[in-house]
């Protein structure tokens, strides 16, 4: 069975005919694979912008999409969490991109650590709660009106949701796999 060949925008693509952006990586197993992965890269992309571009709109300018999530990763339930805990929950595997960020925050004033024994647990400060609110006013005001809240369209987003996370642990086992390959 021949590849497809990658979908321009002068391209119709026809049912059968995925859209991706690499026609060499599509696999007879799952084409459907592949024009996923086109719409993951797109979307994250379009995701990262709107981190950055929402975190501007909120008053700072200078946070990369990693230092957003960050941010509101410790500000989740005003709870203190540790590095550890950060990157798990984020899936990151490296530690120290969440070390460079929270001490990036720290000198923003917007989070704080305090050391329980070993441990150092960070938390927002008032400063940065406060961004996090207007954060999610801009969220509010900028994206929630492209969505309708039906009940249909929630349980549409609650099921990609589930099929990303699946995904996800997919992904994490093939690249363990493909480190020993």
């Amino acid at each position: 069975m021949p590849h497809p060949s990658p979908v321009v925008a002068s391209d119709a693509p026809s049912p059968e005919q995925p859209i991706v952006s690499s026609a060499h990586l599509v696999s007879e197993k799952s084409p459907q694979l592949s024009e996923f992965e086109f719409g993951l890269i797109i979307a994250a992309h379009a995701f990262n912008r709107w981190l950055i571009r929402c975190m501007g709109a909120a008053g700072v300018k200078d946070m990369t999409p990693t230092d957003v999530l960050v941010l509101h990763h410790i500000n989740h339930r005003r709870t203190p969490k540790r590095l550890s805990d950060i990157a798990f929950v984020l899936n990151i595997e490296d530690a120290h991109v969440v070390s460079y960020s929270v001490r990036k925050l720290q000198g923003m004033g917007l989070v704080s650590g305090a050391k329980r024994g070993k441990e150092v647990f960070y938390a927002t400060t008032d400063a940065g709660h406060a961004l996090c609110l207007r954060y999610r006013a801009v969220r509010e005001a900028c994206l929630m009106p492209g969505f309708s809240g039906s009940a249909e369209e929630n349980q549409r987003l609650a099921e990609v949701a589930r099929t990303l996370r699946q995904l996800s642990g997919r992904y994490d086992q093939a690249a363990r796999a493909a480190t020993a390959y």
